[in-house]
């Protein structure tokens, strides 16, 4: 009996530990579960965002040599004391080149809808001691942006990463932010052609007709066409 009653005993406690782990496995798998949607907004929907893991790939020595940043910043006549944004703006590169344009009596909104991305360019900022930009955390379509504030707002290889049928959306709400003048531009790789951007059969690159098309359905005209060696530009404005 007394053999019995220890076994039973051994069945019980066996039984609330399997239990008491089963909770406990619950309840890291739901803080894991919140840390990981902590990381992106809740609100709004984004096609295929480029992974934080990877941020080393978009600073490649060459970058400048085909990205031809002075030539962009040109085409929207940013300058010392310029306010901009840079939408999508993933480890800050494109961010530390705007900020050097406007200098210290500009301003610089480093915009993304990942926090690490923003974390990344916190920290760059602080390395490279500029106090001229600050970070945004978007979602979707909604940029998370100053009204009416901004000379220029640039999209680099962000474009194709914004759902179809919030592109309008966005472009309307990047507008609300542009002072009178301002400009957008949309910097996308050319469909087909190759370079250091996605592959085309990735089908993750937008051409321009499409641009300009969902350009029109917002309310904004095409300014100016560039080409850059992989790249098109479009810059747009009211």
């Amino acid at each position: 009996m007394m053999r019995t009653a220890r076994q039973a005993d051994l069945k019980v406690r066996l039984y609330v530990s399997c239990i008491a782990a089963a909770v406990i496995f619950m309840v890291v798998e739901a803080g894991l579960q919140a840390r990981l949607n902590a990381q992106t907004p809740a609100a709004g929907r984004h096609g295929r965002l480029f992974p934080p893991q990877d941020l080393g790939l978009l600073e490649g020595p060459d970058r400048a040599a085909w990205q031809k940043p002075d030539q962009i910043m040109d085409a929207l006549a940013i300058a010392d004391g310029s306010a901009v944004a840079d939408i999508g703006a993933g480890a800050g590169w494109f961010t530390m080149h705007l900020a050097r344009r406007v200098g210290p009596n500009g301003k610089v909104y480093a915009q993304d809808v990942q926090r690490p991305m923003l974390e990344a360019i916190r920290r760059r900022v602080a390395r490279e001691g500029l106090q001229n930009v600050e970070t945004r955390l978007g979602a979707g379509s909604a940029p998370n942006l100053p009204a009416r504030s901004l000379d220029a707002v640039l999209v680099v290889d962000v474009y194709p990463e914004v759902e179809v049928e919030e592109r309008v959306k966005l472009l309307r709400n990047l507008t609300a932010a542009l002072k009178s003048g301002g400009r957008i531009g949309i910097v996308n790789y050319k469909p087909g052609r190759g370079g250091p951007g996605p592959a085309p059969q990735e089908g993750v690159r937008v051409d321009s007709a499409s641009v300009e098309g969902d350009a029109q359905a917002a309310g904004l005209r095409v300014l100016a066409r560039q080409t850059l060696p992989y790249q098109y530009l479009l810059v747009l404005g009211r």
